[in-house]
């Protein structure tokens, strides 16, 4: 097996796909929201920028913003679990919905809003990789309004691409979403014929461009930073307990175990003290 040097998880990677391919994006949509290709006259990405100055932001969010027949919608992909992903979503949600009401219009103007997120985690305790939320009264079911949709598909709950329906489209999309190796790539595209074919070249005509091997270079140390200021927080915090330890006449070997210190990180501080 030869595993992807990137994957379609890479956000980085997936929002310039379907940014530099449109039409491929439309697609997908369209698929998402039920609705035909054919019927989609408005169709605009508002964010298609990936500016280097953020790049290096671990808080940098890549999410693709579009207006798909006075709708707006919100397309994004999500690697890490950090446990508070269906607040953050409705977080999204709230905000996108909340600026698109223009000074002195009416509320029934407020578009409906729909946040699509495809999780490279299990988000929902279920066996279904699809989720759709709305606001419903809760003992009769009836929807308050429809102006809030959100939308979650769960990557590792898919099918294994063996087992994939080459006639189920958002099946393949997200099947190639969740391809880890080359050979993932190979099975999809003969399953989906030319839409996949054409999605997989816009995957390595990309993946091929200096455009991203910078922004990739520049998320990578935004990732290292973090993970090194993690690292020192973490060490610092057990400096600081085996201090405290040390201030209790605790020994030396009690102190290494419940800090993760050496004995001689430890025997260090206490001679110092």
């Amino acid at each position: 097996m030869t595993e992807l040097v990137y994957k379609f998880t890479n956000d980085a990677l997936f929002k310039m796909v379907f940014v530099k391919y449109p039409d491929l994006l439309k697609r997908l949509v369209a698929i998402i929201l039920g609705i035909s290709l054919e019927s989609i006259g408005e169709f605009v990405i508002t964010n298609p920028d990936i500016s280097p100055e953020i790049m290096g932001d671990k808080f940098c969010r890549l999410d693709i913003n579009m207006v798909v027949d006075g709708q707006r919608v919100d397309l994004e992909i999500q690697v890490r679990n950090e446990g508070d992903y269906a607040e953050r979503s409705l977080y999204y949600w709230a905000r996108d919905f909340s600026t698109a009401l223009k000074e002195g219009d009416d509320y029934k103007k407020l578009p409906r809003t729909v946040i699509i997120s495809i999780l490279a985690f299990q988000q929902f305790p279920c066996e279904e990789f699809y989720s759709e939320y709305q606001i419903l009264e809760v003992k009769r079911h009836t929807p308050l309004t429809d102006r809030l949709w959100m939308v979650y598909f769960e990557l590792p709950k898919l099918p294994e691409i063996a087992d994939a329906d080459a006639s189920d489209e958002l099946k393949l999309w997200l099947t190639l979403f969740n391809a880890k190796t080359e050979e993932d790539l190979a099975k999809i595209e003969s399953l989906g014929g030319s839409i996949m074919q054409q999605a997989i070249g816009a995957y390595r005509q990309v993946t091929a461009t200096d455009e991203f091997k910078e922004i990739e270079r520049l998320r990578s140390r935004a990732r290292h930073n973090e993970a090194s200021a993690l690292r020192h927080a973490e060490e610092q915090k057990a400096l600081s307990i085996a201090q405290k330890m040390i201030m209790r006449g605790r020994p030396v070997d009690e102190i290494a175990e419940d800090t993760g210190l050496t004995r001689a990180e430890v025997e260090s501080l206490r001679a110092a003290d």
